[in-house]
């Protein structure tokens, strides 16, 4: 059994014993032993423990963890810090910039955002390394299918931030017209020209700040 160590685990407590998931351990199992995968085993649900689902203000949808050596740590986008960001995440510290006037970190660290209730979700939680789309279709689709709808069932507001063909076809799950959708080409530097200019961080803020929610802090501490 999994164990996330707060209000998730009550809620998905029933896909753990799925058909879906019991298949997805078996895999996952097997890779593990054969790897590397990423991110360490350890590190796959950090974006549910450490944004539970009633501190949940924002969900940053991404595909799966980035595939090199160090980098991912179960936060989609992010990187630990020592480690380079990568061109998808310098695209957003820019837009951040551009959009807010907050100055581009020094690392690529995001577990304050995690923190502050923002939901780092990617939609498919492991990877092979070097293999972006490895564990693609393997069954996570479905869990975190799952964590979208439950959010989607939430009645305090909450914004989505939809980014890239693959994050945009999950705006389906979101039917509650009391959340905000916002989408954008995927940060990528390959569609980043429709990324830029999209103020979506303060777009997020003042959504929030009309339905009497506290802003996030969008600075990488």
């Amino acid at each position: 059994m999994v164990n996330i160590g707060n209000s998730w685990d009550e809620l998905l407590k029933d896909e753990w014993l799925k058909p879906y998931y019991k298949e997805l351990r078996k895999f996952l199992a097997e890779e593990y032993r054969s790897g590397p995968v990423y991110p360490d085993m350890h590190d796959i649900f950090n974006a549910l423990r450490y944004a539970a689902y009633e501190d949940v203000r924002a969900v940053i949808l991404g595909q799966d963890p980035y595939h090199g050596e160090g980098q991912a740590h179960g936060l989609c986008f992010s990187v630990k810090k020592g480690v380079a960001p990568p061109p998808s995440l310098v695209n957003i510290f820019k837009e951040i910039q551009s959009d807010l006037g907050i100055e581009p970190p020094p690392h690529g660290e995001l577990t304050g955002w995690a923190k502050n209730g923002v939901l780092l979700l990617n939609t498919v939680l492991t990877v092979r390394a070097g293999k972006a789309n490895s564990h693609k279709g393997m069954g996570w689709e479905e869990l975190t299918n799952r964590v979208i709808e439950l959010l989607n069932e939430r009645e305090t507001p909450l914004v989505f931030l939809l980014w890239g063909r693959d994050a945009k076809e999950k705006a389906r799950l979101i039917t509650n017209p009391r959340h905000l959708r916002l989408s954008a080409a995927h940060p990528s530097p390959l569609s980043a020209a429709g990324f830029f200019g999209c103020r979506h961080f303060s777009k997020a803020n003042g959504f929030l700040e009309e339905t009497g929610q506290e802003t996030i802090d969008w600075s990488v501490k």
